[in-house]
């Protein structure tokens, strides 16, 4: 379901790239948000989209495979907004992150084969930008879900007026308690800007969708949530939200399995749509770290 939209607004943009969820399973491969979420986004040119930017990312799934790579990536394309792509990496830490790029430094043949696909795959882009979120579990709503049966994400971003963050809390966790009540089945994960061109009192709040259909039931959930509030809380969720909400923006993004390195876990939920078909040869991947 979308998040706080109107008081907040109703969800938006935010990255591309190529990326990864590294957090660990739960039982029913229900997957929680990782605690440090690297998001690169590519700005695709005119007429690159499509097949032709399929074609130059499944290198880096090839690379990958090839490596034996432990680290999973998710890609997905822009259905609103410029055409961009969108890669999401998860791990567990900071320590993780740098662990990774440190091993993918010392693996030459990984390295180089990743430095030929990016050669290619830069043909095809006016522009790249990579930025780091942290989780913010206080935010957010029944986060973990399969993303194995998932195929759009909805991002909502939302940057905070400096001096107003305590305002933001508030609206939050307002919001956070009338609209989990009104909506049972609502959910959305947050987080907090860290790093990147784009940081600073910059939230996202990312919504997984199994399918459209969820867009066109937000109009009803919506109409729950205003008829649940009482008067008081409506004006002061709109205060609120009119002191600190500076900008909001919400964008609609489908999940790419041709750009993707996906987990055993989304495979394992629908083979059909995840198993990848670009690889030369079939390589057993290593464990997810």
């Amino acid at each position: 379901m979308k998040g706080l939209s109107g008081l907040l607004l109703v969800s938006c943009l935010v990255c591309g790239g190529s990326s990864v969820l590294a957090a660990q399973e739960k039982p029913g491969d229900v997957t929680p948000p990782p605690k440090v979420l690297v998001i690169q986004r590519e700005f695709v040119k005119p007429g690159k989209a499509g097949s032709a930017h399929e074609k130059t990312e499944s290198a880096f799934v090839r690379a990958m495979m090839a490596a034996r790579w432990p680290t999973r990536y998710l890609g997905m394309d822009s259905l609103s907004g410029p055409s961009r792509s969108l890669f999401f990496i998860g791990y567990d830490s900071f320590a993780a992150w740098e662990k990774d790029n440190m091993d993918m430094q010392k693996n030459a043949t990984l390295a180089a084969a990743i430095d030929r696909a990016s050669q290619a795959d830069g043909e095809l882009l006016n522009a790249y930008e990579s930025s780091a979120y942290t989780y913010r579990e206080e935010y957010s709503l029944r986060a973990p879900v399969n993303i194995g049966q998932m195929r759009y994400m909805e991002i909502t971003r939302f940057k905070i007026r400096m001096g107003h963050r305590k305002d933001w809390d508030e609206l939050v966790k307002m919001y956070l308690d009338a609209y989990g009540k009104a909506v049972p089945d609502a959910h959305w994960a947050m987080f907090e800007s860290m790093y990147g061109m784009d940081n600073g009192g910059v939230f996202l709040m990312v919504t997984p969708m199994k399918s459209a259909t969820e867009i066109d039931q937000e109009v009803s959930a919506g109409d729950a949530f205003y008829a649940s509030r009482n008067a008081d809380d409506a004006k002061k969720m709109s205060e609120l939200s009119a002191s600190c909400i500076e900008a909001v923006q919400s964008n609609l993004f489908l999940f790419n399995p041709k750009m993707s390195y996906p987990r055993d876990a989304w495979v394992n939920a629908d083979p059909a749509f995840w198993k990848p078909k670009v690889a030369s040869k079939k390589l057993a991947p290593k464990p997810e770290q």
